[in-house]
């Protein structure tokens, strides 16, 4: 078993991270590869949760903000984060791997029910658990979804996987000039208002100690270099 710096993490991807180059939908090469990384993580001996946006389908703020009702357009948003969820399921099952998908909403017909310990005994199968739906409930973020679940299952690390190097002082696709930050705290990019995760994600962390880590998953084989140690991305944590 190869060394990792730790065994169980939970992994958040954006939903626009599957779309590659396109401007919609599931991009069918990245999503291969992504399944590929995750899949090697668990060969080495990692235990893999998942939280997928649902960004590249449907957005439920943006719905929202088009006159659709605020409750209505989270619903559907959550159901674009169990599409994902399947696609996922289905890449990782091509190559091998062992993938449940466990949802917030009750769909019995498509998936499972999220119950923790389920996903828990999933984990410790060697299954990666993919968590869909969000919390389950309107007016919450997969950001937050991915924080409560990373405190539910134990998780040693909760990885946000993002278009960007890390975290920056401002946008840097906007402005050259933002300062990357290898290391900060939670109360750091609270203050700060850096655009890391939502304020309720963040407050998670903080509360529960649980350490963040945001890279760049457009770079191939980053996922394997942090979990053998390199100093890969920023990391949001109590300390700085």
């Amino acid at each position: 078993m190869t060394q990792l710096i730790c065994r169980r993490v939970l992994l958040k991807l954006s939903g626009e991270a599957l779309m590659g180059q396109g401007d919609f939908g599931i991009e069918p090469a990245v999503i291969t590869r992504l399944a590929g990384e995750i899949r090697e993580l668990v060969q080495a001996g990692a235990q893999i949760g998942l939280v997928i946006g649902g960004g590249n389908i449907f957005r439920g703020a943006g719905l929202a903000k088009s006159g659709i009702d605020r409750v209505s357009a989270d619903q559907m948003g959550m159901l674009a984060t169990v599409m994902n969820s399947l696609a996922m399921q289905d890449a990782l099952s091509k190559i091998g791997a062992q993938a449940k998908v466990l949802s917030a909403l009750r769909m019995d017909q498509v998936c499972e029910y999220y119950v923790r310990r389920h996903a828990v005994e999933y984990l410790q199968q060697g299954t990666v658990v993919l968590l869909a739906a969000g919390t389950g409930n309107p007016y919450f973020t997969t950001d937050t979804a991915a924080s409560l679940r990373a405190v539910e299952i134990g998780a040693e690390l909760l990885i946000k996987a993002t278009k960007v190097d890390g975290v920056y002082s401002s946008d840097p696709v906007i402005n050259p000039d933002a300062v990357f930050y290898p290391r900060l705290s939670y109360d750091r990019a609270l203050a700060e208002g850096l655009q890391v995760m939502d304020t309720t994600a963040i407050v998670l962390c903080r509360d529960h100690g649980m350490p963040l880590r945001v890279i760049n998953i457009n770079e191939p084989g980053k996922l394997m270099q942090l979990m053998l140690g390199e100093s890969v991305g920023s990391l949001v944590d109590n300390g700085e």
